[in-house]
């Protein structure tokens, strides 16, 4: 079993080095490749200390998800070099405000699992803001469900306000009528019908089947 399976046992939190980038597939035409900065090399510190002033005065719910990245890396890395908020927005210069760096610091912060789907598109950098302010498994939670649901921007930091108010998760998406845990797979015709059978000789829903799957493993 790896690192980041089941939950309980889920990281929740970035667990590789702050600064280094997220994984991600072949680059596609135009993209640049993505940077890596460390937090005790004095040099790179500067590097992102310019990046995030630039970041600060361009950034928009529409710009490239991988240049937001960058960006939130930057962040997290500055403010790991300097030992504050405040002394990150001193270095990064005068039109840059703690609130600003907190939130992009914490994107950077959030499991590889998660952004991943950042890096690839498939999670908004605007919605994964509003993740990030959630703790626990329940980022996670939403992260999938943002994905398996399609949810807006808005959905999500309304899901998130129940949520620090004091609401599960699954409450908090039940009441927009979406269900934590619903996906749609699709499975080579053999896998099918052997899932189907098993479920069926096991007296089990095909979602049971695969959930006691993952608690055998």
């Amino acid at each position: 079993m790896t690192e980041e399976d089941c939950s309980g046992r889920v990281p929740t939190e970035r667990n590789s080095p702050v600064g280094d980038p997220v994984v991600r597939a072949d680059l596609r035409d135009g993209e640049q490749p993505a940077l890596q900065f460390d937090p005790d090399d004095p040099e790179s510190i500067d590097t992102a200390a310019e990046l995030v002033g630039s970041f600060a005065e361009t950034v928009s719910d529409e710009a490239d998800h991988l240049v937001m990245l960058r960006g939130a890396a930057a962040c997290a890395v500055l403010v790991r070099g300097t030992g504050s908020y405040r002394g990150a927005t001193e270095r990064a210069g005068e039109h840059v405000t703690v609130s600003f760096i907190r939130t992009w610091a914490r994107v950077h912060d959030l499991p590889q699992a998660v952004r991943r789907h950042v890096a690839t598109g498939d999670i908004a950098p605007s919605t994964a803001k509003h993740i990030a302010r959630v703790q626990g498994t329940a980022r996670l939670h939403l992260a999938w469900a943002v994905i398996d649901h399609d949810l807006t921007v808005r959905e999500v930091r309304d899901v998130v306000g129940d949520i620090r108010d004091g609401r599960s998760v699954e409450g908090a998406l039940e009441q927009r009528g979406y269900s934590l845990g619903e996906l749609t797979v699709t499975l080579p015709p053999e896998e099918y019908c052997l899932l189907r059978r098993e479920a069926s000789l096991d007296g089990q829903r095909p979602g049971e089947e695969i959930a006691e799957l993952f608690q055998k493993s």
